[in-house]
């Protein structure tokens, strides 16, 4: 029996729109490319969703993958607010699971500036029962300890949960613990087999 649903945060109950956000800066296409490169493309990126530096010390981290656009960086960054985009769907489809009778919530590789500058599109994290922002806890999936704490915490039984997120490589991670996952695509997909599972479990 399925007694609780786990969400991911980005591109499932919200978008991460980093290159619309990018966009609005009305850049050149070089330069555009140039920052996602030295930013969301490189592996530094992971450092703010872990929540460990400042976000001075992540800076510093992007400027060195790109000096040239330093002041592009630090432009882009200083607030994020619109790299996250509000889903209209996200919830109404929490209260519903919760009416339910399922406990709901979240599982999110997140950092703290996103998180601060960003809380219009998170409206849906007021109706979840908790969950784990990856930077409250130090780790980011799919790093094992993220799962432990996350069922820990909340006195789960894995096989007892949903956990839905956009990748691959998050689910697996979900799985060796015998979390039951749903690939998000799409949400009337990703709705359609949460609730086959729901109804073999």
């Amino acid at each position: 029996m399925i007694k609780t649903i786990i969400f991911d945060i980005g591109n499932v109950l919200a978008g991460f729109a980093w290159k619309e956000y990018f966009r609005s800066f009305g850049y050149s296409q070089e330069i555009l490319e140039r920052i996602a490169a030295a930013t969301v493309g490189s592996g530094f990126w992971g450092e703010y969703d872990r929540g460990i530096l400042s976000d001075e010390e992540i800076m510093e981290l992007f400027i060195r993958n790109d000096p040239g656009i330093e002041r592009e960086l630090r432009e882009s960054l200083r607030d994020v607010s619109g790299m996250v985009v509000r889903y209209g769907y996200a919830v109404p489809w929490v209260k519903e699971l919760k009416e339910r009778g399922y406990q709901v919530l979240v599982l999110s590789n997140f950092g703290r500036k996103g998180y601060e500058d960003c809380k219009d599109a998170l409206d849906f994290l007021e109706y979840v029962d908790g969950g784990i922002l990856s930077f409250q806890v130090k780790v980011i999936k799919p790093e094992p300890e993220i799962y432990r704490i996350l069922l820990e915490r909340y006195e789960l039984v894995p096989e007892e949960c949903v956990f839905l997120d956009d990748t691959e490589e998050n689910l697996r991670g979900a799985e060796r613990f015998g979390i039951k996952t749903v690939h998000f695509r799409s949400r009337e997909q990703a709705r359609q087999e949460m609730e086959e599972i729901i109804k073999r479990a």
